[in-house]
């Protein structure tokens, strides 16, 4: 295990079993607006080490080389650790299998595609959708989905449509009204008739609200 530490950044960890791989993540993201304060090869090691380490996030490769899948140390992690985010990399394109996490760790995942990870800003949104307790999916496993016919997603506009994706890619309201040329306020406003139309929770938190929509949002999509 490779242990760096003495930066005011967002802690990650990182697991991955690929030598090279890893060295590439953390020399692409240490010092990106990140502190990898942790680098792990066997989910084993990385069990043992990570609550140590006051992590905010781990980055998890799904296919581990291991009995143990990226998707199991991460279950593990969120119930010894509630607060930690969790960001998962895969060569493959399977976003459902977010849908089928247990309740009590359904929020605060992310699910990036390896390829994006030379995309900064793209890991940012992941990462701190995870920390902030959100569901973020790669643009590419969101972008001009197929929409299953009777899904309440599928009566939605094409306006709340969009903001629907760019939720789930981890943009905020004000990041969403940015790449819309909408006032921010006019993306609440949409926002509030998703609600309703999808029947969420209006006393929920935001974040909760949000997670909810992404969720529904997903399990409406059509396997890619």
């Amino acid at each position: 295990m490779d242990l760096l530490v003495n930066a005011p950044a967002t802690r990650l960890v990182i697991v991955e079993d690929e030598p090279l791989y890893r060295d590439l993540l953390r020399s692409a993201l240490d010092g990106a607006g990140f502190t990898v304060v942790g680098a792990f090869a066997d989910p084993e090691s990385a069990l043992a080490e990570i609550p140590g380490l006051q992590a905010h996030v781990a980055l998890l490769d799904i296919e581990l080389g291991s009995t143990l899948t990226g998707v199991q140390v991460g279950i593990r992690l969120r119930r010894q650790l509630p607060e930690l985010g969790i960001v998962l990399l895969s060569n493959n394109a399977d976003p459902h299998l977010l849908g089928a996490l247990p309740g009590d760790v359904a929020g605060g995942w992310s699910y990036l595609l390896k390829r994006t990870v030379s995309d900064i800003e793209a890991v940012r949104r992941a990462v701190s959708g995870a920390a902030n307790g959100l569901v973020v999916f790669d643009a590419a496993l969101t972008r001009g989905a197929a929409i299953g016919t009777g899904s309440p997603i599928a009566r939605l506009s094409p306006r709340q449509l969009e903001i629907v994706e760019l939720i789930a890619q981890g943009y905020s309201n004000a990041a969403i009204a940015k790449r819309l040329v909408l006032s921010e306020k006019s993306v609440e406003n949409h926002l509030t008739r998703v609600y309703q139309q999808l029947g969420v929770n209006a006393g929920d938190k935001a974040a909760h609200q949000r997670v909810q929509v992404t969720l529904l949002y997903l399990a409406s999509t059509t396997s890619r």
